[in-house]
């Protein structure tokens, strides 16, 4: 279903029924552009840690709007095997509603611009009918200053103009006495004839204007800050001023014409009739207010519920809801994870989740509609899914490639299709694994990282993957220096990768640990190029910023925290996951050992056990890093008093477990180490 500013109001409860009901929730956006600076290639460095890559998109992405929001809920039904869907696609657009509300500067892309006009974006859609939004904050001012408007009118009789501050009225300038003289003539006119109302021609500033000439053309540039707005709204405050001094028992207010044009309308009314409008104008300001608050509505309905939030390669996706809706990004990454996880409790990425094992051997290619494709055929599933009567369904067989809608959609028929894979691992098979399995946890706030070759993911529930990388050199040179420079710089060291930072530096990887050495001794008296090792890299960055110190329950001890819950009105609902893998070397970066399930008791309690050289066993996922021990998965149906007692075992050994970040101090626990929250 299309959203846009006529029929928001009208589908908002609908929107928020859904969520309610909601299994899951798949989104996805689309933007005006990606990169305001750096190509995407150096926006993605290939050895970014997560810090770096926080940075860089915080900087350089968030100016960029996102003007399309695509959310599609899905609810199984038992009986009928079948998902009921329920698509919106959303148009959203910063209109200000009124002076005083925040008038959004975004900037554009052509490339993405032009991309989106090939898929047929219809762009005057959303400048036209898009939805407003407002963060908490800006909807707070806005309502204080609502209020104040209201306690100054309150007491005055009429409504009339109140200097927002200093206090008393100020005298009418000599340029401006005949505007006003004439104002006065004419609201006589209008008391001693027939006609209830006299509606004066909106204020031009043209008598202004000339003082703003004059102005420019003698006074230095911090004068240049004045505008003609100012000089017109001038006039009207002059109106209101003397109508409330001269002519108490008028009732006087300032309303809008269909090309917003601001003019003033004076009525003569008695005291009950002036109480009325009165009360109908601050009712109009409420809706108004609401209707500023907008698109926010739909994202504060789903952090509330704290339904699983799906997408695919969803990082761009969280960091633009948040920032656009919540809250502008903090500038530390652990304070963007601690404000992320209070706004949605759970995330899952589609991406990272059909990169890892088992599905990594199956599917080649892991874009989403080549994702979407490979998931039709053996050996998965397509899910049933059912479009209610009166909601638009999407037709696969059809593409709507970029339509923010529809790529939500296809996101959730992925997980769908990738979660009930998992479950013929299980014995006996089940068909159905629902949102909420212990299946699924492993990959819980977990966020796909492009192009980092041995950081897949970005932890949004605690420390992040560090690896030492050994064999990397941090190489500094002049700005003229080119690929093929670094290449013939490095010929005698074999195969090099060369990924680039910015015009003079780069990372240069090789191929054994055991050449890094030699690489610094020969480069030691260079005059036109410095090499470092990383980790001398990362101790010269360290220098500039404060160091990190995570709590004991996985989450950073940081100021910012405290004030998550109260920014987005949601109390973070999900335990953190363990400590991750601290050190890892290779880009295969998981797989599965072998592994059977077994029922031990005839129950419902399910017991996981390895069996070797077992031709009938099948593949059990165990997320697991190179050479180290197997993890088994937590029980998919697990007694309810041995869960609990888990739960509290685990809370206790983390109590008196030290937490280092410092990949060296640290014996390396599991990958996935999964959350125990149901």
């Amino acid at each position: 279903m299309e959203v846009t500013r006529q029929n928001f109001k009208e589908v908002l409860p609908e929107v928020c029924n859904a969520i309610q009901e909601a299994d899951f929730i798949s989104i996805d956006g689309e933007f005006t552009g990606i990169s305001d600076g750096p190509s995407v290639s150096a926006l993605t460095n290939g050895l970014d840690t997560p810090e770096e890559r926080y940075t860089k998109l915080r900087k350089h992405s968030m100016n960029f709007l996102l003007f399309q929001f695509g959310i599609c809920t899905f609810r199984y039904e038992q009986n009928q095997s079948t998902y009921i869907t329920k698509a919106f696609n959303f148009y959203i657009f910063p209109k200000p509603f009124s002076r005083t509300s925040p008038d959004i500067k975004f900037i554009c892309q052509s490339s993405s611009i032009d991309f989106l006009a090939s898929q047929g974006f219809d762009f005057n859609k959303v400048f036209r009918s898009g939805i407003a939004y407002l963060t908490r904050e800006e909807e707070s001012q806005l309502r204080e200053q609502y209020e104040d408007r209201r306690g100054q009118m309150n007491g005055a009789g009429p409504v009339s103009y109140t200097p927002p501050s200093g206090g008393g009225a100020c005298s009418v300038p000599e340029d401006q006495r005949d505007f006003i003289r004439s104002v006065e003539q004419k609201v006589d006119s209008l008391l001693n004839g027939s006609d209830q109302t006299l509606d004066l021609e909106p204020c031009t500033g043209s008598d202004s204007l000339i003082i703003i000439m004059y102005n420019r053309s003698h006074l230095n540039m911090s004068v240049h800050t004045l505008s003609l707005c100012v000089c017109v709204r001038f006039q009207r405050k002059l109106i209101y001023q003397t109508l409330n001094s001269k002519f108490p028992k008028l009732h006087v207010e300032t309303l809008e014409t269909e090309k917003k044009e601001r003019f003033i309308q004076i009525s003569k009314v008695d005291d009950e009739e002036r109480r009325r409008r009165e009360q109908q104008k601050q009712q109009r300001e409420q809706e108004e207010l609401n209707d500023a608050v907008g698109f926010s509505r739909v994202i504060r309905a789903i952090s509330k519920s704290g339904k699983l939030v799906v997408g695919h390669n969803m990082l761009l996706d969280v960091m633009h809801t948040i920032h656009q809706f919540c809250a502008p990004l903090p500038e530390e990454l652990d304070d963007f994870k601690e404000v992320a996880m209070s706004v949605f409790p759970r995330l899952l990425d589609t991406k990272l989740m059909a990169s890892t094992q088992p599905f990594k051997e199956i599917i080649g290619n892991t874009s989403l509609a080549e994702l979407h494709k490979q998931l039709r055929e053996k050996p998965f599933r397509s899910p049933v899914t059912e479009c209610p009567e009166g909601l638009r369904s999407y037709d696969t067989s059809t593409e709507q490639l970029h339509e923010a809608g529809y790529d939500a959609f296809i996101t959730g028929l992925c997980f769908i299709s990738m979660a009930n894979y998992l479950g013929t691992f299980l014995t006996p098979p089940k068909s159905h694994i629902s949102a909420r399995s212990k299946l699924i946890e492993p990959f819980y706030n977990k966020l796909f990282l492009m192009r980092v070759i041995d950081i897949p993911y970005l932890n949004m529930s605690g420390p992040d993957l560090q690896p030492k990388r050994d064999h990397v050199l941090y190489v500094t040179f002049p700005k003229e220096w080119k690929t093929s420079d670094l290449y013939q710089l490095f010929s005698a060291f074999g195969n090099i990768q060369v990924s680039w930072i910015d015009d003079t530096s780069a990372f240069v990887s090789l191929s054994q640990t055991e050449q890094v050495q030699i690489a610094m001794n020969t480069s030691r008296y260079a005059e036109s190029y410095r090499i470092q090792t990383y980790a001398e890299y990362l101790q010269g960055r360290q220098k500039n910023t404060s160091s990190r110190r995570w709590a004991a329950d996985g989450w950073a001890d940081t100021p910012y925290s405290a004030d998550a819950s109260r920014l987005h009105g949601v109390k973070r609902s999900i335990s953190p996951s363990l400590e991750e893998q601290n050190h890892y070397s290779d880009s295969s970066w998981t797989h599965y050992s072998s592994g059977k399930k077994m029922k031990t008791d005839g129950g419902s309690s399910q017991t996981y056990v390895n069996v070797a050289d077992s031709e009938a066993s099948c593949d059990w996922p165990r997320l697991q890093p190179e050479g180290g021990a197997s993890v088994s998965p937590v029980h998919e149906m697990a007694e309810p008093e041995k869960a609990s007692a888990n739960q509290s075992q685990g809370k206790r050994s983390r109590k008196h477990k030290k937490r280092n970040s410092d990949a060296s101090e640290t014996t390396p626990p599991t990958l996935f180490d999964v959350p125990k929250v149901w």
